[in-house]
């Protein structure tokens, strides 16, 4: 799985013009699911999104986590995320890494559930939807995170 995160403010993701979620400060997580990605993998990167310390303490160093500052989650799933530009003829990303949704869906869900087990709040867009993504960034703080099966 891959996650591009940011830190924010506040951010919000629509779909046909209505805010479907929303979440304050905290993370805005867009999420990629790969062929070979399991449960354990959308475990795995729950727990360590969870607790990455990518927000500052008192002396202004990035010590503190999403769960230390009792921040938020918006989870935008974003499959281009798996895109690979690397081939050598044409200019069109393949998008081939990328798991089908019928796949991918059910991983993004068990991503969700499991940072809402450690107490983060979450809010989503809609799976598949095309959405509009509004966000305040804070830092700017942006990470790419890969976790592997």
């Amino acid at each position: 799985m891959r996650a591009v995160l940011q830190r924010v403010s506040r951010a919000s993701v629509a779909v046909d013009g209505e805010v479907v979620g929303s979440c304050g400060r905290g993370l805005l997580v867009l999420v990629g699911v790969g062929h070979d990605d399991t449960d354990a993998t959308a475990r795995r990167l729950a727990e360590k999104l969870a607790r990455l310390r990518v927000f500052e303490n008192d002396e202004g160093r990035f010590d503190r986590s999403l769960l230390d500052v009792g921040g938020e989650a918006l989870v935008v799933s974003q499959f281009t995320l798996l895109a690979d530009s690397r081939r050598q003829k044409g200019t069109r990303p393949s998008f081939s890494d990328a798991a089908r949704p019928e796949v991918a869906e059910p991983l993004i869900e068990r991503f969700c559930d499991g940072l809402r087990e450690l107490g983060v709040p979450v809010q989503t867009g809609v799976f598949g939807a095309y959405m509009e993504v509004e966000l305040v960034n804070d830092g700017p703080v942006t990470i790419i995170m890969d976790v592997t099966p």
